[in-house]
């Protein structure tokens, strides 16, 4: 599955602006969604979870029930057949400290949030982070290779 992350537009399948009803029909064709309790409907955070590789899209939807961010969880399967992708580049397999200086290279404004603990584009209201506590592939000093999670948004971020 190929998953292109597009900010101020959307991720794969999903529109930011989309309305619930048109997301959670492409969602449910995707995998299990799963909510908290007594959120069958907006507002709230709705969970796909694509397949064993542990994959997942988190749709969010405030009172307006339109879609305003979309959060991606890195799979946990290595070989799992899932490419994400942000400016032709690999968000989940390419090494973050890689991915941040080629996204700077191609003129994007990255900057560090030390206290969340994310890479921010703010321009593009899309941010990068490795805060799993699953244990994904490390580098020589134990600091995880890759990103784990990717959120792209209406709102401002970081």
């Amino acid at each position: 599955m190929d998953v292109d992350i597009r900010p101020h537009a959307g991720v794969g399948p999903f529109r930011l602006g989309m309305p619930f009803d048109e997301a959670m029909g492409i969602a449910q064709t995707l995998g299990r969604v799963s909510h908290r309790p007594g959120a069958e409907q907006p507002p709230g955070k709705y969970v796909v979870n694509f397949d064993d590789s542990a994959f997942q899209y988190v749709l969010s939807f405030p009172e307006a029930a339109t879609l305003t961010s979309v959060e991606l969880w890195r799979f946990r399967d290595e070989a799992a057949d899932i490419n994400v992708t942000f400016d032709k580049l690999d968000v989940f397999r390419t090494p973050s400290e890689d991915l941040v200086e080629r996204l700077e290279e191609r003129g994007h404004s990255v900057s560090y949030d030390d206290d969340l603990r994310i890479y921010a584009l703010p321009e593009l209201k899309t941010s990068f982070a490795s805060n799993s506590s699953f244990e994904y592939p490390v580098d020589d000093e134990g600091a995880p290779l890759y990103f784990d999670y990717v959120l792209v948004s209406t709102e401002l971020v970081a």
